[in-house]
């Protein structure tokens, strides 16, 4: 599907965005590890938590549903039954990562597979420190998927280095420990996401080393009752389209403010953003609070390198910013872009090329400079979701607008994604 974007005048009112994904992802995780009844408020409808939902559907947890919320009947303590056929992770690499280290504790072989994009993604930076810890998994030949997971009478605890700086390895990895009596410790150097550990209650402290993280079997999931709160990553489109077009006031509601993911309100606050936090509070552990964006006149700054792994799924559109702001736009550091979705790096780079702009590419990223001068561009989206809505706000601020190849993509993590723009007096054209 093509999708036509044409500029817009100015946004103004409320957004109620659905659930934060990554958080949502743990959630259904942890309610259907835990033994009895939780309930999942605001859950995501993206389609990568749909992928987690059906994985757990095949090993027996039962999902209910009732209006804003998911009744979630979860299994206990390895109480999981064997999958009738291959678990399928869908585009979601949250699903395959931290899947195979809750099934490497299992009794009963499974296999995960996923789509195309997925299916091209580095698995071995999950299967090694599992296979450390006494898993039994083998990857294809390449290190993707499918994975095969046996049962292994042979898992011990782990006191690990993380060598990738990445949220889902070390949660692939927490999952593993939580089956075994005695503690294993995880050592981050550079900090990510960590939902894992504020859900599960973790216990947590800094060393010389990095963040230390301290799990074991007293630490297993039981019944939860969460609301989840927006995701930060889905509310940063709206918030770089309302800080470039004019005369805009927008409120996005109940938006989590995990401080590993508010990096993206750093640099846009340091680039002149007007962007305003209201009404916060902590829930669960974690803190949400609505964020007030107005029209802003933006100036590109250095980015700091410890600062990349917390906003790496907002680059794309933090970049769309850069365009529209005065100066260069400059990332490096951010290799990880390359094994997204898509290659990010080039999927970025080869768009703005095609609507005139300067780029220069790097191994670990890349900077673009200079003016839109190709009236009307197409942007292929690459099939990655974060691609198709970065270059639909940059489109929406273009006087000629713009279009997208393969728009429908962006279901992966927003499907009303039209929808909520048109809730801020956008209307767009198919």
């Amino acid at each position: 599907m093509i999708q036509n974007f044409h500029y817009v005048e100015n946004l103004y009112g409320q957004l109620y965005l659905p659930g934060d994904k990554s958080i949502s992802h743990r959630a259904i995780m942890f309610s259907s590890m835990a033994e009895g009844k939780s309930i999942v408020k605001n859950c995501s409808n993206a389609d990568d938590v749909k992928s987690t939902i059906s994985c757990f559907k095949k090993l027996g947890v039962q999902f209910k549903y009732d209006e804003d919320k998911i009744i979630i009947e979860g299994r206990g303590f390895k109480n999981f039954l064997k999958p009738d056929g291959e678990l399928y992770a869908g585009n979601s690499g949250t699903t395959a990562r931290l899947l195979s280290g809750l099934l490497c504790a299992q009794s009963f072989e499974s296999i995960i597979t996923g789509d195309e994009s997925l299916s091209k993604r580095p698995m071995m930076r999950v299967v090694e420190p599992l296979n450390s810890m006494g898993a039994d998994i083998i990857a294809s030949e390449k290190g993707t998927l499918p994975l095969i997971i046996k049962p292994s009478n042979k898992l011990h605890p782990i006191n690990y280095k993380m060598k990738v700086a990445s949220a889902q390895v070390k949660s692939a990895i927490i999952l593993s420990a939580l089956h075994l009596e005695d503690e294993s410790i995880i050592i981050e150097p550079v900090p990510t996401r960590n939902h894992t550990e504020k859900l599960l209650g973790l216990k947590t402290e800094i060393s010389d080393e990095g963040t230390k993280i301290f799990v074991s079997k007293k630490n297993y999931p039981t019944c939860i009752d969460i609301t989840v709160p927006a995701d930060i990553s889905t509310a940063a489109f709206f918030i770089v389209l309302g800080l470039l077009s004019k005369d805009s006031n927008i409120l996005i509601e109940n938006v989590s403010l995990n401080e590993t993911r508010t990096g993206i309100l750093s640099v846009l606050k340091s680039m002149g953003g007007k962007i305003f936090i209201e009404n916060e509070l902590i829930e669960n552990g974690e803190k949400k609070g609505d964020i007030r964006i107005m029209s802003s006149d933006l100036k590109n700054v250095d980015i700091p390198v410890e600062l990349i792994p917390n906003i790496i799924d907002e680059i794309p559109v933090l970049s769309i910013a850069g365009v529209f702001a005065d100066g260069k736009f400059k990332i490096t550091n951010a290799k990880e872009l390359r094994v997204k979705e898509s290659d990010r790096i080039k999927a970025l780079c080869t768009n703005f090329k095609n609507a005139g702009l300067n780029v220069n590419e790097f191994e670990d990223g890349f900077e673009v400079y200079g003016k839109v001068n190709v009236k009307k561009p197409v942007f292929e989206s690459y099939g990655d979701h974060r691609i198709a809505m970065a270059f639909a706000v940059m489109s929406m601020l273009l006087e000629e607008g713009g279009d997208i190849n393969n728009f429908e993509c962006v279901s992966v993590s927003n499907p009303e994604f039209l929808n909520q723009l048109a809730a801020l007096g956008y209307n767009s054209k198919i």
